[in-house]
């Protein structure tokens, strides 16, 4: 990869949808020659796919919070991802260093429905307890997928 290709993923990151006359007046290629590169990037997997982004409030996911996670002895990465594959509010979560065992960033539709999420989180057999912060209002969101 150089850094025209780099150049191109910023330009798809930015615009998904931009095409391949525009992407190339940018980087200095013609558009024949920026699907190629576009080609190749996906066949080698360096693009995994195109897709939309769609703001959550407006499907109504309009409460969110960060869960800390802090389970009992040991648990394996693959057992917190089978817990929480099972709750469809939780949208991203991680492992992490620290008292906690994992961060999990969830989003429901209303406080009620937030609490129970949690709680589906919370009755799982490794987990001792969590720790939530509801966010009131997100200042920076940026994707670097």
């Amino acid at each position: 990869m150089d850094n025209l290709d780099r150049g191109i993923i910023d330009l798809l990151r930015q615009n998904a949808r931009a095409s391949y006359g525009d992407i190339g007046g940018s980087v200095g290629l013609s558009a024949s020659a920026v699907k190629r590169r576009v080609d190749r990037l996906v066949a080698d997997g360096v693009i995994r796919g195109f897709t939309i982004q769609v703001d959550p409030t407006v499907d109504g996911y309009n409460t969110e919070a960060y869960v800390e996670l802090f389970c009992r002895g040991t648990v394996a990465p693959d057992e917190l991802l089978r817990i929480l594959s099972g709750v469809p509010e939780v949208v991203d979560a991680g492992t992490v260093t620290g008292s906690a065992d994992a961060i999990v960033h969830m989003r429901a539709r209303s406080i009620p429905a937030l609490e129970d999420a949690l709680e589906r989180v919370r009755i799982a057999p490794n987990v001792d307890h969590t720790r939530s912060a509801i966010v009131l209002s997100r200042l920076i969101h940026r994707t670097h997928d």
